[in-house]
């Protein structure tokens, strides 16, 4: 199978989003500095350690992470979506390319935006607070599995999205309140036990604390459960999108 369409499609995402990194990487930088000036350097000051480690260097992975999802889930669903609404994406269905290609073309560059921005995030983070690395693999087996199911569920929205607002609803309505209530800012130990309990069904629990575990050695949770749930998410969005995509949905009304 030749892989010139892939190679191709891939250079063309990740030029898409560096040629305008003004939009796409400067303004997440901005945001997550912010949250480490202000939950980090002046309210972290008064909470005092988490888990024996201090707020700052707790708050440092899940806000990396919370860099990777947004990043790499609106990429793809603004690249695809945008190649709908400009009719180009037909000429990569009438092309050689199998939807095999097509679907990790877009991932593929959906997760290079998230994953270079959870880096630029983690650098910066470096600057207020020392960092740890508890389990180096585990780091890298935690971002690669969130960026890529957040690729993937941007696709996803890409293909069912049928106008431009329909892009901005789910990170709005779905992808904000699950990063927010997701142990980014907190333990989920401190909060009571019903809260607890609910805050076990929030999937991107897991994925925070699982990151946050490969760098400080603590977590809320089975740092495996978490691993479990983003095999689960990656194999069930993967076949998914390949179905959709074979059977034209979104792409041929």
């Amino acid at each position: 199978m030749s892989l010139v369409g892939l190679n191709t499609l891939v250079k063309k995402e990740i030029r898409r989003f560096m040629r305008i990194w003004t939009q796409t990487l400067l303004p997440p930088v901005i945001t997550m500095s912010l949250y480490f000036l202000i939950f980090g350097a002046f309210i972290g000051s008064q909470i005092g350690d988490i888990d024996g480690v201090s707020y700052l260097a707790f708050i440092l992975p899940g806000l990396a992470m919370m860099a990777v999802i947004t990043n790499s889930f609106s990429n793809v669903a603004s690249s695809f979506f945008g190649a709908k609404f400009q009719n180009s994406i037909e000429e990569l269905l009438v092309s050689p390319m199998p939807n095999l290609q097509i679907l990790l073309g877009y991932v593929i560059g959906g997760m290079a935006r998230g994953l270079l921005v959870g880096v630029i995030v983690t650098i910066i983070g470096m600057f207020f607070t020392s960092i740890q690395l508890h389990n180096i693999p585990l780091i890298f087996i935690f971002i690669l599995l969130t960026s890529l199911v957040f690729s993937l569920a941007g696709f996803t929205n890409g293909l069912f999205a049928k106008k431009f607002d329909d892009i901005s609803i789910i990170p709005t309505f779905v992808l904000t309140p699950l990063t927010y209530l997701g142990g980014v800012f907190y333990s989920i130990k401190v909060l009571p036990e019903f809260w607890q309990t609910i805050s076990l069904l929030n999937p991107v629990l897991y994925m925070v604390n699982g990151f946050r575990y490969g760098f400080l050695g603590v977590s809320d949770i089975p740092v495996h459960i978490g691993l479990i749930i983003l095999t689960t998410f990656t194999v069930a969005f993967f076949l998914l999108d390949l179905y959709l995509l074979k059977k034209g949905y979104g792409l041929k009304e």
